[in-house]
């Protein structure tokens, strides 16, 4: 089965057409088409947002100069354009901005909400939370109404319709150009089936035919042409610097997605041309190897000028180039491909498809490269973690095997992974070897020892995370575990957040404090309010301007954050720089017990365990934590009786440990007791509780001794 390909494309000399867009595009090929072209687009409007806006009150008096009225200075035009009752309601004075009924609000025309995470997951100054070609003015009334009702198809002005929300026949256009660009801006944050209901399967990606229609049908206005000059210009204190691409010309929807013939404002792509160019010719395939082919062919020709050409491999359309030659990359081994190619004019004329060639990869036959440098770490009384310098191979490396003791364990696609279910205090060998795509195998390498630990003791070293909630609404939560058997003063520590997968860290937020051998040292967001992360904290960061609203401590699921110490990163949680994938969205994840050290390689799999949103019941403890104090305490500390029956137990503590603090938490993770007594052989009556499982957290200076409890 074929592959998805990669492409590397060739520099050649074409033919190009004299436009006349907007200076701003200069530097863009806009003889591209499909994907290609969205891609070129997408890369400019997001170079060029050099000046990010903020909320308050950025959007306020960039709308004030956007969206005056033509016909009125002393107005603004509001969108969606009618109120809830019908009456027209188009304008509104251009100072009467607020929040209360009668003013002009800002909408969100791409819903907050719907989008994935929320526009605002990085706080509301800034992209994409405070960008202004998503925010029109409108009725604070219709505001509230549309809400984050999706976009659906309807007639006449804007309301509620069956499936959603209906815009308006003036303004559904508008919508469907900011949908676009948003998309464009923001990528799989904003896919347009996110908003609107359609279909999406004649589009090449989450395009759906609604929005294309709507582009369609409704011209640009006015009021939507004064934008782009405005946003271009940085002069304006209120510019972001980018344009909509889809204002400028609507056509560019159709040459990315295709559905109706948009209109072409700057008249490149709808000439009287009727005449297609001629088919290429001499399409010739070089270089094969085992997962790539170059492949040529001769320019052809056409009455006004050829702009692009579209590569079929077995009958796919595979790529746009304006170049004459291409490289297909990621391809099977020793496997035939049929491939054609069209060529393209500016008015889409298409030739006929070139005649097919059909070479084959060659057949495979080396095997990648034995893994070296294996190095034992981590280790437990039940678990080894091992890593390795990663193989190579002719084609590439597609998985690993791992032995132990001479048997299969686990085939890992990383060159990193943590073997479980061992024994205490045993050796094992230790040995890997490389595979690619066809089975070809390295040999192995020379066998590592590594010894598992009696369970008595720790190589743990140094804090690492122990758990991270990227929970509801600002319910953002880090825990920092000291699984040690030595306090460590937390004053050359930091942690920074790399937001929406960007090359640069985070403002540091440095801490203070110290923590216990054995404990825990938790930081919520100022605004978080599940009780129990309040009732858990050790340190609320403060979520406001000053604060940028509470970062770092304000990730959401694609934003990476990292442990640092003396500003050297020591833990992380995500892959820096990793694109804007969610690999934590909306979930808690949880350090596994196993885990005893800090790792810069972020290794969900072997390392994390995932829960659901809001699942915060175990934060304010960590199992490794507390094992690492509590082995040797819980033969001299106990409670008694257990269960119990009378709402009083009895604290048996048989070593010279201080206990501090007792908290009592039920099944659900919520406080039902606590005391700040100290608790060395008393009984402690606690208030009447239903029968059920309990569990009981005793803080000291050596740390934190968990104990399940149960209640008849």
């Amino acid at each position: 089965m074929m592959k998805k390909l990669l492409f590397t494309l060739f520099s050649c000399s074409i033919i190009i057409s004299a436009y006349s867009q907007e200076t701003y595009y200069n530097d863009v090929n806009l003889n591209l088409t499909g994907v290609s072209l969205k891609n070129a687009l997408a890369t400019k409007i997001i170079n060029t947002h050099t000046n990010p806006l903020d909320y308050t009150p950025g959007i306020w008096n960039a709308s004030k100069a956007t969206d005056v009225n033509p016909e009125n200075s002393t107005e603004v035009l509001l969108i969606y354009g009618y109120s809830a009752s019908g009456t027209t309601a188009r304008t509104r004075g251009i100072d009467q901005n607020g929040g209360n009924n009668g003013d002009w609000n800002r909408e969100h025309v791409f819903a907050n909400s719907l989008a994935s995470p929320d526009l605002d997951a990085g706080g509301r100054n800034g992209a994409p939370y405070a960008d202004a070609h998503n925010l029109r003015p409108s009725d604070t009334q219709i505001n509230s109404s549309r809400s984050n009702k999706k976009f659906a198809t309807g007639s006449g002005n804007s309301g509620s319709v069956t499936n959603g929300w209906y815009p308006g026949d003036e303004w559904k256009g508008d919508v469907a150009r900011i949908i676009m660009y948003m998309y464009l801006r923001y990528g799989d944050q904003c896919k347009p089936t996110f908003v609107g209901v359609g279909d999406s399967s004649q589009t090449p990606d989450d395009m759906i035919d609604l929005f294309l229609q709507w582009n369609a049908e409704d011209p640009v206005s006015d009021i939507e042409k004064q934008r782009n000059p405005f946003h271009e210009n940085t002069a304006n204190t209120y510019a972001q610097g980018n344009r909509n691409p889809f204002i400028d010309n609507p056509r560019l929807a159709t040459r990315i997605w295709g559905g109706p013939d948009a209109e072409d404002i700057w008249g490149i792509y709808s000439t009287n041309d009727t005449e297609a160019p001629t088919a290429p010719t001499n399409v010739t395939a070089t270089s094969i190897t085992t997962f790539s082919i170059d492949v040529t062919w001769n320019a052809s020709s056409d009455n006004i000028g050829v702009t692009n050409y579209d590569v079929y491999v077995d009958g796919v359309l595979i790529s746009n180039t304006t170049n004459t030659s291409i490289t297909l990359n990621n391809l099977d081994s020793n496997t035939t491909y049929s491939i054609t190619v069209k060529a393209k004019d500016a008015a889409d004329n298409e030739s006929p498809f070139s005649s097919a060639i059909t070479p084959k990869t060659l057949e495979d036959t080396e095997a990648p490269s034995t893994p070296s440098n294996i190095i034992i770490s981590n280790e437990t009384d039940t678990t080894l973690k091992v890593t390795w310098t990663a193989s190579t191979d002719n084609t590439a490396v597609t998985a690993y095997e791992v032995y132990v003791d001479g048997n299969l364990n686990a085939e890992p696609t990383t060159n990193t992974y943590t073997i479980n279910s061992l024994t205490s205090s045993t050796t094992y060998s230790i040995q890997v070897l490389a595979k690619d795509a066809v089975n070809n195998k390295s040999p192995l390498s020379t066998a590592v020892n590594g010894t598992t630990t009696d369970g008595g003791t720790s190589t743990a070293n140094e804090l690492f995370f122990s758990e991270y909630v990227e929970g509801s609404s600002n319910n953002k939560a880090l825990e920092i575990a000291n699984v040690t058997s030595s306090p460590i003063d937390l004053s050359v520590y930091s942690i920074k957040r790399n937001g929406n997968g960007g090359s640069t860290w985070s403002a540091p937020l440095n801490l203070s404090g110290t923590i216990a051998a054995g404990d825990v040292y938790v930081i919520i967001n100022g605004s978080a309010g599940l009780q129990k992360l309040i009732d858990e904290a050790d340190y609320v960061h403060p979520n406001n301007s000053s604060t940028n609203n509470g970062e770092p401590i304000n990730f959401n699921g694609n934003d990476p954050v990292g442990l640092f110490k003396n500003d050297v990163l020591i833990d992380i949680i995500g892959v820096f720089n990793g694109g804007s994938g969610n690999f934590a969205k909306d979930v808690t994840l949880r350090r596994k017990s196993s885990v005893v050290n800090p790792n810069t390689t972020f290794d969900k799999v072997n390392e994390w365990d995932e829960f659901a949103q809001d699942v915060v019941d175990n934060i304010g403890i960590h199992d490794s934590a507390t094992a690492s104090v509590t082995d040797n305490l819980l033969e001299k500390i106990s409670i008694y009786p257990n269960p119990i029956a009378n709402n009083t137990i009895s604290i048996n503590n048989n070593s010279n440990i201080v206990i501090k603090e007792i908290v009592v938490y039920n099944i659900n993770g919520q406080e039902v007791y606590r005391t700040s007594k100290e608790a060395d052989n008393k009984e402690i009556k606690i208030k009447k509780l239903s029968s059920g499982t309990y569990f009981i957290k005793m803080k000291s200076d050596l740390g934190t001794i968990a104990k399940k409890l149960l209640v008849k």
